[in-house]
């Protein structure tokens, strides 16, 4: 499904411009019955190559413009596209429902899952609404109620990672923001059924890391994973948030790199551009990744999915001179 962009990044303008203007002459043969067709078709192969361009080499800047792009798919559109018979559950049991993570239970083909995933808003109202994707800590206690559910009734664990990291606020932290997240390492470890992590945008700090514990780690492939944002790592190093972009050179942070450092285990490709520009495209290939990741942990034993996730973790951070 193409889409209509509200926000267009300063890289994309030129594929964005020409695209316009195929519009514009397909618009006109329709009102005058002008042919426009060869015109039309030149343009489009001029389109189509500008953009392989321009996304054939994406600085690690560009792909954390791209995770936080505003028309980008999130938890609840690939949910839409991904799912059947998605019923959401609401609350933690303890303080309140948290808006910006969403929970509930579905059905992927032959599978009947847990999908877990933190959800941004569009617009300022729904922004305020979903509190920019940032958990509270009744979000992360939320996310635990339902995995325990899960564990109860034998049902994977689906994870949809998004965020910019978990809300610092004063409340928040008087409720024990940094405990939740702590807790939810703990249980997730331990976890009796299949838990498939997946990176559909940005992947900040512990913020990420409190619905980051499974069996296997998909990301998205224009999509940021790290412990800090690059400005916050430029702030720190070089007290200019200005440096961003040279921050997030030196910090690893996008699929490829954490690939060939084993922090994920398999990059999911986007549509050309990104999964911007077809989210029912980067939908489908995030459904085939899930369904062959669901297909292969579903023979392994309780026990042993246990012991290969700790293991997993354990070689983290671990590397031979």
């Amino acid at each position: 499904m193409k889409r209509t962009f509200r926000v267009v990044l300063d890289f994309e303008k030129p594929v964005v411009e020409l695209q316009k203007k195929i519009a514009e002459m397909e618009q006109l043969a329709k009102e005058t019955g002008v042919n426009v067709s060869e015109d039309a078709k030149r343009l489009k192969k001029k389109a189509d190559s500008l953009q392989k361009e321009i996304y054939a080499k994406l600085t690690p800047w560009q792909r954390v413009q791209l995770a936080r792009h505003s028309d980008r798919p999130f938890t609840l559109d690939y949910i839409e596209r991904i799912a059947d018979d998605f019923t959401e559950l609401h609350g933690d049991r303890y303080y309140a429902d948290d808006a910006a993570m969403i929970t509930g239970m579905a059905r992927i083909e032959d599978f009947r899952v847990m999908l877990i995933g933190q959800q941004k808003g569009r617009d300022v109202k729904e922004n305020l609404h979903r509190n920019f994707g940032m958990s509270n800590p009744e979000g992360y206690r939320k996310a635990l109620r339902v995995m325990k559910l899960a564990a109860k009734f034998n049902m994977p664990i689906i994870t949809f990672i998004d965020t910019p990291g978990a809300y610092p606020g004063i409340g928040a932290e008087e409720r024990g923001q940094a405990e939740a997240i702590a807790r939810n390492l703990l249980e997730m470890a331990r976890l009796p059924v299949p838990v498939i992590i997946t990176v559909i945008g940005e992947g900040a700090s512990g913020g990420a890391l409190g619905i980051g514990v499974g069996d296997v780690i998909l990301m998205l492939e224009n999509c940021w994973y790290s412990v800090i944002s690059p400005e916050g790592c430029a702030a720190i190093l070089w007290k200019d948030n200005a440096k961003a972009p040279q921050a997030a050179e030196i910090m690893k942070l996008t699929a490829p790199d954490l690939l060939e450092l084993g922090v994920i285990d398999k990059v999911v490709k986007e549509p050309f551009g990104g999964a911007h520009w077809d989210w029912d495209a980067a939908a489908d290939n995030l459904k085939k990744s899930l369904l062959a990741e669901l297909k292969q942990l579903s023979k392994i034993a309780p026990d042993k999915l246990i012991e290969k996730r700790i293991q997993k973790y354990e070689k983290m951070g671990f590397w031979n001179e």
